[in-house]
């Protein structure tokens, strides 16, 4: 291990996930980001809470779990229906604090369809505590490339 890592960088990280590899953008400069794709096909988004996530209590940051919770409740409109998205709009409830060092898991699913317009309902979590749900609405811009079974894990939304 070496010395220049942090404990929180020098974590294991849970068996099942693989790294996002985002190769430009917000999600680069914010991340890193893991995903595990579950038995029944769910998507599972992750990260751990970093320095460059934390606040002035050494919390995670309000606005890192709301950019957290977009891309991972939104992911699930690629995952299923290999759609690019946008959001609409974010809706979401705090109800408890990620602290330095958490592995913070998300994931969500599509409660309505149609128009282009999916509506999704999400929680993000850390061990048995749920630190945010919600509900968002996304609109479907284009097609991806590669059905969700194939797709690589890429960190593309």
């Amino acid at each position: 291990m070496s010395d220049d890592l942090t404990e929180v960088q020098a974590a294991v990280v849970p068996d099942g996930y693989e790294i996002n590899l985002w190769q430009r953008g917000f999600g680069r400069t914010v991340g890193p980001f893991y995903s595990r794709r579950e038995a029944d096909g769910r998507e599972t988004m992750a990260f751990r809470v970093e320095e460059h996530h934390a606040n002035g209590m050494n919390n995670c940051h309000g606005g890192m779990l709301m950019s957290f919770a977009d891309m991972a409740w939104g992911r699930v409109i690629s995952s299923q229906r290999s759609i690019g998205w946008v959001t609409v709009r974010l809706m979401t409830d705090f109800l408890s604090a990620a602290r330095m060092g958490d592995w913070v898991e998300g994931t969500s699913e599509i409660v309505s369809e149609g128009d282009d317009l999916f509506t999704v309902r999400g929680r993000i979590w850390c061990g048995d505590r749920t630190l945010m749900t919600g509900t968002a609405v996304y609109k479907g811009i284009r097609q991806v490339r590669k059905a969700p079974a194939e797709r690589d894990v890429l960190g593309i939304a």
